[in-house]
């Protein structure tokens, strides 16, 4: 019985791309070889470590997510293990539904983003209203309605509203 899983690996920032494709192929083909359906692969680029690792502060990160027997699963952390190019790695098992709503939310977000609508659940950013401040600091008073008897002319008679 095939289950879903999800692995990412990291591997050493020092080679070139060619090198980096061969060794992303050379996991692929374990994993086709072995009987495994490959459902989505994502590389991630470099990036930087949260510490450092084998004296390497960043690397070329890969995300794979594959149906596979369990017993591929041995195999392949074996084959991680013994590849000189590949610093860390985690194979994480997926439960049955994890796979559909994380096609579906990369979909949606692939969607907003060529669309350029608004995230579902943040509220739209309102731009403050720009108010001025004199020297000390407080709020001008430019925009606020003038008291009735400050600015007048004293012979102007005021009229009652």
């Amino acid at each position: 019985m095939q289950k879903q899983y999800e692995a990412v690996f990291i591997m050493t920032p020092v080679l070139s791309d060619q090198q980096m494709k061969e060794t992303v192929d050379k996991f692929k083909a374990i994993l086709t070889n072995g009987g495994a359906e490959i459902v989505h692969e994502e590389n991630w680029g470099l990036k930087k470590l949260a510490y450092p690792v084998q004296h390497k502060s960043t690397g070329f990160y890969q995300l794979l997510q594959f149906q596979a027997d369990p017993a591929l699963i041995e195999k392949f952390d074996v084959e991680l293990k013994r590849d000189e190019r590949v610093i860390r790695w985690l194979t994480t098992a997926l439960d049955k539904h994890a796979l559909n709503t994380q096609q579906n939310a990369l979909k949606n977000a692939r969607d907003r983003q060529q669309n350029k609508l608004p995230h579902p659940h943040r509220k739209p950013k309102v731009k403050p209203q720009k108010t001025r401040r004199n020297n000390y600091g407080n709020r001008s008073r430019r925009n606020q309605i003038p008291h009735p008897t400050v600015g007048r002319n004293p012979q102007e008679k005021i009229l009652p509203l």
